[in-house]
């Protein structure tokens, strides 16, 4: 049996106005996925628990099959693993964003939480110029670094070989930028143990950037500036049950985001990079196709995660979220079920699961907890009586009450027994 996993991140949204009262998954022209839900299953389910915050940090480890009640420890940890950093019993990890803060006469507020998209490159060497501050403004701070990632992306460490205490307490609170595009930031700095130090580091950080020549040229380019760096997500080192042991499959992932990687890697999968992959509107959705169907000649389970939908979410751009869906459907959906169908004709069945892994909504710009439409079918997975794949359809199909559990569904003909 051939497994395909596709995570449209942040696609479940909100009926739109701009969309004659469609939600953008319900304008979206899908052929493709219009025929799965035809052929299969179409539900609902919930992967951010109550108690947690309703990110693609929550939300896709629940999706992926592991409880985040259980396993969840932070957001900057997953990321961490993403880049083979392996976190000590006393080490933490925390998000870094560079954002674009501006106060625009009643207080401060995030204007970009991408810093308008910095690149890579212009991103590594900012942090370069932020270590420095740290090292020159916090002399008494040791073991804490500053690691780049991907654009925006970056990380904080705080890493020590003799097992000294951190100042970043189990209690530390944090809010995702992303959760805050212009709106004010006043109450949204970090609380609890440690969340002076976090805080203080963010103020500071404005002086370390605002003549960075870095800045200067985006400044000349028209572009927008990196003002601050934003510190969330912080926490220590998980402990996952490897995938193989849970379900006897071993899984490939395909994405352009740390988070994913990382948490394939905590369960043991392999990561496959793709040019032209950018966790943006602009990323290459045919090579990611094409990559999922190399992937799946050797593989057992490929899962190949795009966060176009979620950007467009962020933006609050309901018409690029479709193009993002539409995209999705004709790029990489359907060459590979082209490629599983022919796969199954020689004798070798599949099974596929569509899941967004949390609502993001074009009118608040944010993550939200909720439910959200997932798709199973092939091979044994019996057709249900919905046969679109929406939110509203999705809601006389069945539910999966714990998300977690959504994906066990596709190794085994259990869905009608664990239905609420």
């Amino acid at each position: 049996m051939k497994y395909f996993v596709l995570i449209p991140d942040g696609a479940a949204d909100e009926a739109q106005e701009s969309l004659a009262g469609r939600t953008p998954l319900r304008a979206a022209s899908t052929p493709m996925l219009q025929r799965l839900a035809e052929q299969g299953t179409v539900g609902l389910t919930n992967h951010v628990p109550d108690s947690l915050p309703p990110g693609s940090e929550v939300a896709c480890m629940s999706l992926l099959g592991y409880d985040p009640i259980q396993y969840f420890t932070g957001r900057a940890p997953l990321e961490a693993a993403a880049k083979g950093i392996s976190l000590g019993p006393s080490d933490w990890a925390v998000r870094c964003n560079l954002v674009s803060i501006e106060d625009r006469g009643d207080g401060p507020i995030m204007a970009d939480f991408t810093a308008d998209h910095i690149t890579t490159e212009e991103a590594t060497a900012l942090l370069e110029s932020v270590q420095k501050g740290l090292q020159s403004d916090f002399p008494a701070l040791k073991g804490w670094s500053f690691v780049p990632g991907v654009s925006y992306r970056n990380l904080l460490l705080y890493q020590t070989d003799d097992n000294t205490q951190c100042e970043l307490g189990e209690d530390l609170r944090t809010t995702a930028p992303h959760d805050r595009v212009n709106q004010q930031i006043a109450d949204a700095f970090p609380r609890g143990t440690g969340s002076k130090l976090l805080t203080e580091i963010m103020a500071r950080s404005e002086t370390w950037l605002q003549n960075h020549p870095v800045n200067t040229a985006r400044k000349k380019k028209g572009l927008g500036v990196a003002t601050h760096i934003w510190l969330w997500g912080a926490g220590q080192r998980p402990t996952f049950k490897s995938f193989r042991s849970l379900h006897d499959v071993d899984g490939v992932m395909i994405t352009a985001v740390d988070l994913l990687r990382g948490l394939a890697r905590l369960a043991g999968w392999r990561c496959r990079e793709v040019e032209g992959a950018t966790g943006y509107l602009d990323t290459d959705y045919t090579a990611k196709g094409a990559a999922a169907i190399e992937e799946l000649k050797s593989s057992d389970l490929v899962c190949v995660h795009v966060e176009a939908p979620d950007e467009a979410g962020h933006e609050g751009n309901a018409a690029a979220k479709v193009q993002a869906l539409e995209a999705i459907d004709k790029e990489i959906l359907t060459p590979v079920m082209k490629h599983l169908d022919t796969v199954a004709a020689s004798g070798e069945p599949y099974r596929v699961l569509v899941c967004p892994d949390h609502p993001t909504f074009c009118s608040t710009q944010m993550h939200s907890r909720g439910q959200v439409p997932f798709l199973i079918a092939g091979e044994g997975i019996k057709a249900s009586s919905v046969t679109s794949y929406d939110e509203e359809s999705a809601s006389a199909g069945p539910t999966v009450s714990t998300g977690s559990t959504l994906i066990r569904h596709l190794f085994d003909n259990t869905l009608a027994n664990d239905i609420k």
